[in-house]
């Protein structure tokens, strides 16, 4: 035990794994050790408070993009939703029900490769609506932006910027080819150039390994993001990923448990797919490094009962966040 522990000790301490030392771990030690271990960790470095957040789908479909696993590339002939902005009455729903359960952050996001300058525009006044009327805290996930339409988002209360990596850099070129990671760390760059936390991680599930899984989280972390969603590929039917074969439960288990080695500070954020996991898995995950979910439905598919979550993050152990308005343009999560 004389590695784990180390590394444990290190990570309680600050210092993140490397990859090596991660892929050490995981040939060496067992899923529930593995766990334990990350649950400590996450308690010491991040506390019992699990952050929430939640999205919806603003624009939909006719991406430019041919990003393999993505429902709304237009590349793919999967039958989703096109819209070029959700219903103002839908939106005030989505934000209700969030604002109503106490969800911590609200996010817009759209398809497309990036917002144009008057959409943004249009946006922008939609987010200053928002944060008049909920004291919810704003993020954005609005493709490949510049500084000046994330200044733009800035101004209009959004404080986190959604921008995955989606995999490792060795790995990326393998799904999408219509932009780059390069094209991906710029548009993080400006945004913490502007002042915004960064929100950066990716899928799992999409043939890709275990080595590749940690080197993303720390590409992430090198980027600069503070929270690390972990989303579990959903094979949608008309893109190329629809016959992945889907990832085992103890294997997503032990994924999440590494990262929180490789990223011991950060919100590693239990996300899309999850709902296909069993109970217990799910329990193990929240005992095992997690420390930040994504509540409700998805962009393009069903999620989980915001309700049925808090109950099962309440049963793990963790509280719930509480957040307060200070002014119009600032939204902060405690």
């Amino acid at each position: 035990m004389q590695l784990l522990n180390s590394l444990t000790d290190k990570a309680i301490s600050g210092i993140a794994a490397t990859v090596d030392e991660a892929m050490a771990l995981n040939e060496t030690y067992d899923t529930d050790t593995l766990c334990d271990a990350a649950d400590r960790i996450r308690r010491a470095r991040c506390g019992d408070t699990i952050d929430t957040c939640s999205i919806v789908n603003a624009r939909s479909g006719r991406c430019t993009e041919d990003c393999k696993w993505c429902a709304q590339s237009r590349h793919h002939n999967t039958g989703v939703a096109e819209y070029e902005y959700i219903p103002d009455n839908e939106l005030a729903e989505h934000l209700r029900v969030n604002t109503d359960r106490g969800v911590a952050r609200f996010s817009l996001v759209t398809s497309g490769r990036k917002v144009s300058p008057a959409d943004i525009r249009r946006f922008c006044e939609t987010f200053r609506r928002i944060s008049r009327e909920s004291p919810i805290a704003l993020c954005a996930s609005m493709g490949l932006l510049g500084k000046t339409e994330l200044q733009q988002l800035w101004d209009a209360g959004v404080r986190r910027y959604h921008c995955n990596l989606e995999t490792s850099a060795s790995n990326f070129h393998n799904l999408c080819t219509t932009h780059t990671r390069a094209d991906k760390l710029a548009t993080i760059r400006a945004a913490r150039e502007v002042g915004m936390e960064i929100c950066s991680g990716g899928i799992i599930g999409m043939g890709e390994t275990m080595r590749q899984r940690l080197e993303m989280t720390a590409e992430a972390i090198e980027a600069g993001a503070t929270s690390i969603p972990v989303n579990i590929l959903i094979p949608i039917k008309g893109t190329p990923l629809q016959d992945t074969p889907p990832i085992p439960e103890d294997e997503v288990v032990r994924t999440v448990a590494l990262m929180r080695f490789v990223a011991p500070d950060a919100a590693i954020r239990f996300a899309g797919g999850r709902k296909r996991l069993s109970p217990e898995a799910n329990r193990r995950i929240l005992r095992g490094g997690i420390n930040g979910a994504l509540v409700g439905d998805m962009l393009t598919t069903v999620g989980n009962n915001i309700d049925q979550d808090h109950t099962m993050f309440k049963a793990a152990g963790f509280k719930l966040p509480q957040y307060e308005k200070t002014d119009p343009t600032v939204n902060n999560v405690k």
